[in-house]
């Protein structure tokens, strides 16, 4: 497949990384330097200049592209160059953006624009807040099969009531698999007798009913109600869309923001939350109104800095659960290494949007884990494919591949996957892969 990536930032690098083994890319950036970096660390073809002029376009061969990806961090660059790729061809275009106003408008009128998916990445940050908040000690969630399924990533704690158990003694939830455990940097795959053990991260698959079941069962007293007292530091996009989308939940929030204009637009914006105008980094305010005794803290300040100091007045507050926006890929690492609960990477949630449209039509949804370690892939089965017919216990004895299959939808029924589960065409099949044989598994599809 051609592809062609205007924008060799953070999220463009990372697309261009996921799709260069496979893949013919191109990558257009304004910047020579940053461009002919990326060719020798790559191995992709780049070219320096404007993407979203027709000249530079048509040097990357855009005409002839099957999809064209343009995440520059403006999105009205972003915008023009979708519609000059739509006057040199017929491409598949993703358009990377900011603003929700440009995602209602394209909403409302099919190929707005020139974009054929648009991408908004402040609004993806806040749907992966609010989908953390709501499951207790999960550090990520992903939804499937059109919400039949959902992935979530746990953090085993030491007080985990599955900590030191097996995985057949901790398997007691009903459409539920233990798709994978991480473990100081690896990647097992549990069998029954697999022990769980402090510090591991599990990856679990299964009905969303379950998955609550296995994290209420993990963090008891930390399931989220109408009376839970979530906080959110800072007014901006993400923090706005955050308490929209909670307050869609019947929850009701509390803001901090310190601007006297956008605090106000909150309280007028925001019905069922209460905004507070106030620095988020006094102690004194945070103690007198209590913000030690809240559920969740999120900092979604636009600054790295400010957000790593607020989420570690929150720790040391006594918050339980501090998630923090982090807009560097890079820091992400050093928030959870002092001990903030989640970082919430905007840029790495929006290119995983992205790169799960680059993969052939089989597979419809896709979830990156652990630095790229595994990937978690929802693939449509169809006839004469390589993974139906056999049970799946025949299938990982016989593919040169690492996988679980967690769930199968079938019928839009749920069915939960065991080693005598024989799959049929049409089944969409919802498996944990090793990254490096992702191309092999979808092959098969």
């Amino acid at each position: 497949m051609d592809v062609v990536i205007i924008g060799a930032g953070e999220v463009g690098t990372s697309i261009a990384a996921s799709l260069a083994p496979d893949h013919e890319v191109v990558v257009v950036d304004i910047d020579p330097d940053r461009a002919e970096q990326l060719k020798f660390e790559l191995d992709v073809l780049t070219i320096a200049g404007d993407g979203t002029a027709a000249d530079v376009q048509t040097a990357a061969n855009v005409g002839d592209a099957d999809i064209v990806i343009a995440c520059t961090d403006d999105g009205r660059t972003n915008l023009v160059g979708c519609g000059t790729a739509k006057t040199l061809g017929d491409g598949f275009t993703i358009a990377r953006v900011k603003s929700t106003e440009y995602l209602r408008t394209w909403e409302e009128s099919e190929g707005a624009f020139g974009v054929d998916f648009m991408v908004c990445t402040d609004l993806l940050a806040a749907e992966n807040i609010v989908r953390v908040i709501g499951l207790p000690a999960a550090i990520d969630v992903d939804p499937f099969a059109g919400g039949l399924v959902q992935m979530a990533e746990f953090e085993i704690t030491a007080a985990s009531s599955v900590a030191g158990e097996s995985v057949s003694e901790a398997d007691r939830f009903e459409s539920l698999t233990f798709a994978g455990i991480f473990r100081d940097d690896e990647m097992i795959l549990p069998r029954g007798d697999t022990t769980i053990e402090p510090d591991d991260r599990t990856v679990m698959i299964g009905s969303p009913e379950s998955v609550q079941a296995f994290a209420t069962g993990v963090a008891p007293d930390a399931t989220p109600g109408q009376a839970a007292d979530i906080v959110i530091v800072g007014g901006s996009e993400i923090g706005y869309q955050t308490a929209r989308l909670l307050e869609e939940l019947e929850l009701k929030p509390r803001i901090i923001e310190q601007d006297a204009d956008r605090a106000r637009w909150l309280a007028e914006n925001l019905p069922d939350s209460v905004v507070m105008e106030h620095d988020a980094t006094d102690t004194e305010f945070l103690t007198r109104e209590h913000v030690d005794e809240a559920d969740v803290v999120v900092s979604a300040l636009r600054s790295d800095e400010k957000n790593l100091l607020v989420a570690v007045l929150a720790k040391r507050l006594g918050v339980d659960r501090v998630i923090a926006v982090v807009d560097s890929p890079d820091y992400v690492t050093v928030f959870e290494e002092i001990g903030i609960d989640i970082a919430i990477n905007p840029r790495t949630v929006t290119a995983e949007e992205i790169t799960r449209f680059t993969y052939e039509s089989v597979a419809e949804n896709i979830a990156v884990l652990e630095n790229d370690q595994a990937e978690v892939l929802e693939l449509e089965l169809g006839e004469g494919c390589g993974l139906v017919g056999r049970p799946i216990a025949d299938l990982v004895d016989s593919v040169d591949a690492r996988f679980v299959i967690g769930a199968i939808t079938r019928d839009h029924t749920l069915v939960t996957p065991r080693g005598d589960t024989v799959l049929e065409p049409g089944d969409h099949v919802i498996l944990l892969v090793e990254s490096s044989a992702v191309s092999d598994i979808v092959s098969m599809a």
